[in-house]
């Protein structure tokens, strides 16, 4: 204890001379305390604020992203004139959905249109209105049709028989005037009555229009419309007359329930002499006082043969439209005009084919044209910084459709093909249905690949199709199309008006064109991958939707190695076609070509595609063919089984060699291929291989050898590009064999051979089925030729009219 005394008193010492210092020096550490905490503070708060304006700038980056899905691009609309703008195309049979029915090019146009019914005892056919496959008509098909002023159309619905047809007479304000008629007759043994219904009705899908109003008057229906203003549709007996007539005056949900809306207003009546009917009531039907009219069918029920005309005219307008026997007189000579036009654009009489085919090709051409529609709404859309589908801005939409009871609304690559056609018939209407899609681009350069505007199209669209995601593509073969137009017809592209609308969607092409290279890019340079593949465990071969050939076998395991070799050279023909343009219009070519010319490189495309051991072209990716599907019990015993896919040997990378089909052809059908090349005459070979792609009735989508041939891809898809015959990929076929035909080099004659060979297998196939069932089909068996799929399908089908005429 003494020896700790001394430190004690030291210690007491220290600290009290450190009191001090403390005491002395508190200022100086409270100052740097209080600098400290002000430091950190500022740190705090600068950390605080970088922290809110990151917040800030993601959300406002999010913000942005999102909605730049459903923001338009920036440019000059490529429709400058619509609707009264343009009077020759105002009124048109652009309901192609349904089997009779007329409208403007107004978003908020009265539509008119057909029903029908029969009175028997035996047989409950139910109405007809909507096309549709199951309905099961012996055939419906526009026999004339020029896309701008008339039309006739054969409705056989057996033991009855309806030809539509409608004349337009130009002149006034407002689009003009038309006559529709509407002739019924019967086999000579059958006395079965036939109620035939037409009506008006006004779309309120885009909300109230006010002055929008219909309403019957003095056994006419009346109208105004802010576009219109007044009109009038007259009931004009030609040939016979109702035995029975009556109309209702009501509301309806929409245009997508117009059939039930009638099924609604329909109450039995006891005929004295016709005994029991069922009439529309006249009487008090509309119930909801607040809603105005909106829908007026009149119903007639007549004995054939009857004739009818229906007669829009508007007020102020000459010369009146046509009846009677001035209609008759009038339709005849257009049918005539339109034979002798088709004729000579197409000059299949001179090339030796018959009557009965020459009249097959007007049909598909008027089918084609015939099921041109208008269409205005908005669609629905999803990109990766969207969480729920977002709609796309509201606009029109003018376009052909490829099937009116299955697919009455637009599809991007299909409208390519259309517009081949079309395009060949009639320049003017092609450019506007062009102009029409390109004015959907986004400020992203992507378009919507289906187009589904309106209740009438949305009610015909199964959920899961509805939405569509930005990163979908669809082949470029509209930019193909407008530039092989600019190609074949430079001279009438010099008018004015033309070049004025090719400067006007150059720079929409361009953004498409931009899109595809920023989005669809492969790993490998030069390479490109079709985005949108998912594995769900249930196909057999994941589908690739975007590729526009959906169940087309690709590698079995969707991975980002692939590479497809189909849009590779889609890429290469839209910079060429981009290059062509761009002459065209005397702007800048050199980076098109440059692409051109490195997609182009045969040794390139080789490396990434050609298989030295089948010595074909294929996609590369993760791939196995050892899959299958099998029916998997569930765990939950109150569960259904499904079928799901089993993998008995794991996918490696490789190229997709076993899937030899249409997608090997690609650097044949897009030209990329140099007319010496040797590989040029390795697909050659495989094309001209009946055990491979070739068949009495077109190029097979899939090689009988391919271990996915017509194979089911679920339980419930049946095969559909895998082995049928389409005339989409076969038109390109023959397209290329006569562009290698005609080049100077040793397959010159071989291709010259198989493009007359496969010309006459694909014409003689689809003429034949027609004249037997009646029909235009979706694809043909590459075993039997019959079609299959739905139909009518005028959409590419019609290409054969083409195919005849050697014109590609």
């Amino acid at each position: 204890m003494t020896r700790n005394m001394p430190r004690q008193r030291k210690s007491n010492s220290q600290s009290k001379s450190s009191h001090n210092e403390s005491s002395s020096s508190s200022g100086a550490d409270d100052n740097t305390s209080s600098t400290r905490t002000f430091k950190a503070l500022s740190m705090c708060k600068t950390f605080v604020g970088v922290f809110f304006l990151a917040v800030a700038v993601y959300v406002g980056t999010i913000g942005y992203l999102e909605t730049r899905v459903n923001t338009p691009l920036d440019e000059e609309k490529a429709v400058q004139a619509t609707g009264l703008n343009v009077p020759e195309r105002y009124w048109g049979t652009y309901r192609p959905g349904v089997y009779f029915g007329l409208k403007s090019r107004e978003p908020k146009s009265p539509v008119f249109g057909m029903m029908w019914y029969e009175l028997s005892a035996s047989v409950h056919k139910g109405i007809r209105h909507w096309c549709e496959q199951n309905d099961n008509l012996q055939t419906y098909t526009w026999l004339y049709h020029d896309g701008v002023t008339f039309g006739e159309q054969v409705i056989s619905d057996s033991p009855h028989t309806i030809h539509t047809s409608f004349i337009k007479t130009p002149g006034g304000e407002h689009g003009g005037q038309w006559t529709a008629r509407i002739n019924i007759t019967s086999r000579a043994s059958s006395r079965t009555p036939f109620v035939l219904v037409w009506y008006a009705a006004l779309d309120e899908s885009l909300g109230p229009e006010p002055e929008a109003r219909i309403w019957m008057e003095q056994a006419a229906i009346v109208g105004h419309t802010p576009a219109l203003k007044n009109f009038k549709i007259q009931i004009v007996p030609y040939k016979g007359a109702p035995l029975h007539t009556s109309y209702a005056e009501a509301h309806a949900p929409g245009l997508h329930q117009l059939k039930e809306k009638f099924y609604s207003l329909l109450r039995v009546e006891r005929h004295p002499k016709l005994g029991r009917l069922a009439v529309l009531d006249m009487d008090d039907v509309l119930v909801d006082k607040e809603k105005s009219v909106n829908f007026i069918p009149i119903q007639m029920l007549v004995e054939a043969p009857y004739v009818v005309d229906i007669v829009y005219s508007a007020e102020e307008q000459a010369p009146p439209p046509l009846t009677g026997d001035l209609y008759t007189k009038e339709l005849e000579t257009k049918k005539k005009a339109y034979e002798e036009r088709f004729e000579n654009e197409f000059k299949l009489t001179e090339k030796g084919y018959k009557a009965e085919d020459v009249s097959v090709a007007r049909a598909a051409l008027s089918n084609m044209v015939g099921g041109i529609g208008y269409f205005y709404g908005a669609g629905r859309v999803q990109s990766p910084y969207t969480r729920e589908p977002v709609p796309y801005w509201r606009a029109a939409l003018y376009t052909a459709v490829p099937s009116r009871p299955f697919f009455p609304r637009g599809f991007l690559w299909d409208e390519g093909f259309h517009g081949l056609l079309i395009g060949r018939w009639s320049l003017d209407v092609q450019l506007d249905i062009a102009a029409h899609w390109l004015d959907l681009i986004n400020v992203e350069g992507w378009i919507p690949r289906e187009q589904i505007l309106g209740v009438e199209a949305l009610a015909r669209v199964p959920k899961e199709f509805v939405v569509q995601s930005n990163a979908a593509a669809n082949p470029p073969m509209l930019l193909l199309q407008v530039a092989q137009l600019v190609r074949r017809r430079a001279r009438e592209f010099r008018a004015p008006h033309r070049r004025a609308a090719l400067h006007r969607m150059f720079p929409r092409l361009q953004a498409w064109y931009q899109w595809f290279q920023t989005t669809q890019k492969g790993e490998e340079p030069t390479a490109y991958r079709w985005r949108g593949r998912e594995d769900d465990g249930l196909q057999l071969n994941p589908k690739t939707l975007t590729s526009g050939i959906d169940d087309y076998p690709r590698a079995s395991h969707p991975s980002h190695i692939e590479r497809h070799v189909d849009l590779r050279c889609w890429m290469f023909a839209a910079a060429d076609a981009m290059a062509t343009l761009a002459k065209a219009l005397d702007r800048e070519s050199d980076k098109y070509e440059a692409t051109r010319d490195q997609l182009g490189d045969e040794d390139l495309l080789n490396e990434l595609h050609w298989s030295h051991h089948t010595q074909t072209y294929a996609d590369y990716g993760l791939h196995t063919d050892a899959v299958r599907l099998e029916r998997q019990q569930p765990k939950n015993k109150q569960e259904q089984p499904k079928m799901v896919r089993v993998v008995s040997a794991p996918p490696q990378p490789r190229l997709v060699t076993s899937a030899l089909g249409y997608v090997s052809l690609f650097p044949m059908l897009m030209k990329v291929l140099k007319p010496n090349s040797p590989k040029l005459g390795k697909i050659l070979d495989m094309l001209d291989n009946p055990e491979l792609l070739w068949s009495p009735y077109g190029l097979r989508s899939l090689s009988k050898s391919a271990p996915l041939h017509m194979a089911r891809n679920t339980e419930h898809d049946p095969p559909y590009w895998r082995g049928q015959v389409w005339l989409n990929i076969n038109y390109l076929a023959l397209h290329a064999l006569k562009h290698y035909a005609l080049a100077p080099g040793p397959h010159a004659a071989r291709a010259a051979h198989l493009h007359a060979a496969l010309r006459d297998n694909v014409v003689r196939n689809v003429l034949s089925e027609y004249k037997r069932t009646g029909y235009l089909w979706e694809q043909y068996s590459g075993e039997d030729g019959r079609g299959s799929g739905c139909r009518p399908f005028t959409g590419w089908t019609a290409l054969v009219v083409l195919i005849m005429a050697e014109d590609y």
